[in-house]
């Protein structure tokens, strides 16, 4: 080993606690690089082969009754590999053991036995039986939360008939990857369910003898998407289509992709700040590296060492640093990636896991690792190897002190001697100040952004539970009705106030983008479900046109003002050219709204409603379900409380990990931060602080410059910190929020406060950590060094 490796290995031990600190920092940016990116990549992956081996549909639509005839003509649109139709139909459900009414989607099994496409996985049990009419399958995640084995019984509204059926197995299905209610917000496996039955039961349920009202495609390679749907739509338009879409509109498949969305945007706002703050600090440490050996610098040129040689050299002393935390980053960056994969895997119900992290993250985020210590350490190599080997060997040029503004506001108000090293220190040497103060920022940045998610879902559940959506119950109707069923429901049992809504689908056209949305039906009297915008407000609608979600007028590139063509998917089925008239923050889908009594002008039918919203009294929920049960007119129902405690259960979960992991990354920015400028600052001024103790100041006095010094700049970091935040928050916002999820920029002042405690006690006790190396100075030794 060559000596001036053999001299390396030593300055690392030497520095081995400021080192450390300065690889865990860089290891925190290349394991968040790392973790989502394999996430993402393992998702993708295992995806991909679940809907290979299944064959999930790429086209999904939906008709009130169409003769299987029309298969045939479906199946020779040009890019239609397979056209597979189906019957399915919503379900109430009445299971022993819970007093509200559970709700299913059903859908038709072949005579054959499992579908072509969207082929469930038998996990437990068998097929039904196709000479068996009340046999069914049970989606797995249902199944098991209600306790349901095969040869189990449970009975379901049917037809508007009370029917009993036997369970003969559990599936899972590509298709339901992420199981949702209609009208709900969060998964909920209790109360509902996929079942799938023989196709004569269903047909016979639902009057479809000989017809279907669902079809699913998967297309030939290369062809038209948008083409083979519009086709779709004109061959279902006569027999009541709703609206062919493909898979970005399969709520299944978008949920998912809003969170591999999430996880992109993951790998690209967090490991930059890392990164950053690591080659500052590395810049920092080496910087003061090489001031104090500036002498051995000279020697080693004097004795023939090149300026290369001994650049060189310092640039591997800093790739140490750099190796060490890639390493540490890569192996924290896969298991915790492992266990995230795992995570998702449970909560989207996939039948396996292909864990593929893939080279291309580790080698991305090494590269970067190494290139940001280099880097960092770059600047302090350049500009001490060049000096000649004379001007090396001789002691720098001591620091010239003039009386200055500092000095006078000092005086003035009489500061301690001690406070006034502190102030003199920061003052003139501003730039190393400036280097704690950014890493301090960048640590508040990170805790005000992980802590604003809580505000962010504080606001969202104020809005969809508090201010939105009043109501206890939403009953969805198994088809629309006049406005008589609003009185109907009043009559209910316990209901003190019901309000009817009206929902249908459309597809919104501007030039050549379009989208299929829901149009809501808004009663501008309504006081249960209403409609606000970002602000809280209520949202006044006006006459005709219609207010939409600024997710969906980006998608469209649409304005308050422009003209949407509007095609209607039901009857009466034309072709409206409507104004947007607002455009608001919509916590979540990309329905678009309109005053009901315009919306049935335009369609020149009385008013109808196909939902129902209700006001419940305390204790007469119970009376409420029970008639629910026996109601043939309710397809499903939405229980608001139950929603809102879902919602809870699994945010606060999701949010409590990032949460704890983000204030680990963030504690540890300070600690790298606050621990190096100490020991800087303690190995530079230990001839000040030595001298101190000989004119008489005490531990605690001479302790107070060092822990002062990097206090006050964590205090002046605070308030910057705070605003970094706020920007980081809103980069958040923009890169989190999806077609789905639209999150809200709101941070609370707790979460400054909580942010700001949390920094500044990480830096006091990390200062602590370095005053206490002040007790074991030797004071002689320290007041004989040279600078």
């Amino acid at each position: 080993m060559r000596a001036l490796d053999r001299k390396m290995l030593r300055d690392l031990r030497r520095i081995w606690a400021q080192a450390l600190a300065i690889a865990l920092v860089l290891a925190c940016g290349i394991m968040v690089l790392v973790l989502s990116n394999g996430t993402q990549r393992s998702l993708v992956e295992t995806r991909a082969a679940y809907y290979e081996r299944h064959r999930f549909a790429d086209v999904f639509a939906s008709a009130t009754r169409a003769p299987l005839g029309l298969v045939d003509r479906i199946s020779a649109i040009d890019g239609v590999a397979l056209a597979e139709p189906r019957i399915g139909f919503d379900a109430v459900l009445d299971l022993e053991g819970m007093a509200e009414p559970a709700t299913a989607r059903i859908l038709s099994l072949p005579a054959s036995g499992l579908p072509v496409l969207n082929v469930p996985l038998l996990r437990a049990g068998r097929l039904p039986d196709p000479l068996v009419a009340d046999e069914v399958l049970l989606a797995e995640p249902f199944a098991l939360a209600n306790g349901l084995r095969p040869g189990d019984r449970f009975r379901a509204i049917l037809g508007g008939r009370l029917r009993e059926l036997t369970v003969t197995g559990h599936v899972l299905s590509p298709e339901f990857i992420y199981t949702i209610a209609p009208g709900s917000m969060m998964p909920d496996d209790r109360r509902f369910g996929l079942i799938w039955m023989n196709e004569e039961a269903a047909a016979a349920a639902e009057d479809l003898d000989g017809a279907f009202n669902e079809v699913v495609l998967s297309l030939t390679r290369g062809a038209s998407e948008a083409a083979v749907i519009e086709a779709l739509d004109q061959m279902l338009a006569p027999y009541g289509g709703t609206g062919a879409h493909g898979r970005d509109r399969q709520v299944s498949h978008a949920f998912l992709d809003s969170e591999l969305e999430q996880l992109r945007a993951m790998a690209v706002i967090l490991p930059p700040i890392f990164l950053i703050v690591s080659a500052f600090l590395v810049n920092m440490v080496l910087g003061r590296l090489i001031a104090l050996e500036r002498r051995q610098i000279g020697l080693l040129k004097a004795v023939g060492y090149s300026t290369a040689v001994i650049a060189q050299h310092y640039l591997k002393l800093g790739l140490g640093i750099g190796i060490l935390g890639v390493l540490i980053g890569w192996a924290a960056g896969w298991w915790l990636g492992l266990g995230l994969t795992r995570l998702y895997a449970d909560f989207f119900r996939f039948p396996w896991l292909i864990h593929v992290p893939g080279g291309g993250a580790f080698v991305l985020s090494g590269a970067l690792g190494l290139a940001t210590v280099v880097l960092g350490a770059l600047r302090a190599v350049l500009a001490s190897v060049r000096l000649p080997p004379a001007v090396a060997m001789a002691p720098p040029a001591p620091p010239l002190f003039r009386r200055g503004w500092v000095d006078r506001l000092g005086g003035a108000l009489r500061f301690r001697q001690t406070t006034m090293m502190i102030l003199r220190s920061v003052t003139r040497w501003p730039g190393r100040a400036a280097i704690t103060v950014f890493g301090v920022v960048a640590s508040v940045a990170v805790l005000v952004a992980s802590f604003f998610t809580f505000d962010a879902m504080d606001v969202m559940m104020d809005e969809m539970f508090v201010r939105s959506n009043r109501q206890e119950v939403t009953l969805m109707l198994d088809s629309a009705r006049n406005a008589a069923a609003v009185q109907d429901a009043a009559n209910l049992p316990g209901v003190t106030l019901a309000e009817g809504a009206f929902a249908l689908p459309v597809r919104l056209r501007h030039g050549p983008l379009s989208r299929l949305v829901g149009l809501q039906g808004r009663a501008p009297e309504a006081e249960l479900a209403r409609l606000l915008d970002d602000r809280g407000r209520l949202v006044a609608l006006p006459g005709t046109g219609l207010v939409m979600a600024e997710s969906l007028a980006r998608e469209l590139r649409l304005a308050p003002g422009d003209l949407v063509t509007v095609d209607l998917l039901a009857p009466p089925r034309e072709t409206w050219e409507v104004p947007v008239v607002a455009v608001i923050r919509q916590s979540l889908g990309q329905d678009v709204h309109m005053a009901a009594p315009a919306l049935f002008a335009l369609m020149r039918q009385t008013p109808q409603v196909n939902r129902l919203h209700l006001s419940v009294e305390a204790g007469a929920m119970p009376a409420l379900l029970d008639q629910v049960k026996r109601t043939p007119a309710v397809a499903g129902l939405v229980i608001w409380a139950e929603v809102r405690r879902q919602f809870e259960t699994t945010m606060s979960e999701n949010l409590r990990i990032m949460t704890v992991i983000y204030s680990i990354l963030g504690m540890l920015i300070t600690i790298g931060v606050i621990y190096n400028a100490a020991r800087i600052q303690l190995s530079e001024r230990a001839h000040e602080l030595a001298s101190l103790r000989v004119l008489g100041f005490t531990r605690a006095e001479v302790g107070y410059v060092l822990v002062g010094e990097v206090m006050l700049l964590a205090v002046l970091a605070v308030p910057l910190g705070w605003l970094a935040g706020y920007g980081f928050a809103a980069l958040m916002v923009k890169g989190f929020s999806t077609d789905v999820v639209s999150l809200p920029l709101a941070v609370a002042r707790r979460t400054y406060a909580i942010a700001a405690l949390i920094v500044l006690g990480t830096a006091l006790i990390s200062a602590l950590a370095v005053r206490r190396r002040l007790d074991h100075i030797d004071i002689v030794g320290a007041l004989k060094a040279r600078e």
